[in-house]
């Protein structure tokens, strides 16, 4: 089966690779999506450039498992949106989808046009609570802002058949 892969805020598609690694190993196709704005360094890129991106690797892909984390929980729901036809099934790890009309991920301060990693403690308690010192480094050593035009980007939502998708 093909996995396509989205990362939540500030994260690059490379934070999938040992995920990609184990879903090879068991016989499945992952396809990490590279996000404009995150993996391009591009400041200026919008909601609608990921959504875009993620959109044209659910159309090559064969009736995908597409996976959103965090707060690409709501890019997931945006493609099922977008292809109920084309999509096999949800999933939503540490996040839930956004609504049609809400903003996407307007949690921090915008400096600059981009919202910075805010560092931990935000995510103090069950967000955070696996999390060893390595793996935070490891991750604050990949953070990438968010683009001011992504983080403010509103969730257009027009296909009530997503609802009839599995979603786990």
């Amino acid at each position: 089966m093909d996995v396509i892969l989205i990362a939540g805020l500030w994260l690059p598609h490379t934070i999938w690779l040992e995920v990609a690694d184990e879903l090879e190993r068991l016989g499945h196709r992952p396809v990490p999506v590279a996000l404009p704005g995150v993996d391009d360094g591009s400041g200026t890129a919008s909601l609608d450039d990921q959504v875009a991106v993620i959109v044209a690797a659910v159309d090559e892909a064969n009736r995908p498992f597409v996976v959103g984390h965090s707060a690409a929980c709501t890019l997931a729901w945006i493609a099922a949106d977008r292809r109920p036809e084309g999509i096999d099934r949800v999933g939503l790890i540490g996040g839930f989808p956004g609504a049609d009309g809400e903003v996407y991920a307007d949690f921090f301060e915008i400096h600059d046009g981009v919202m910075a990693f805010p560092g931990w403690e935000p995510f103090e308690g069950p967000d955070s609570d696996d999390l060893d010192g390595a793996a935070r480094q490891s991750i604050e050593a990949v953070a990438v802002g968010v683009p001011e035009k992504v983080a403010k980007g509103v969730v257009r939502l027009t296909d009530e058949r997503r609802h009839n998708m599995p979603t786990i």
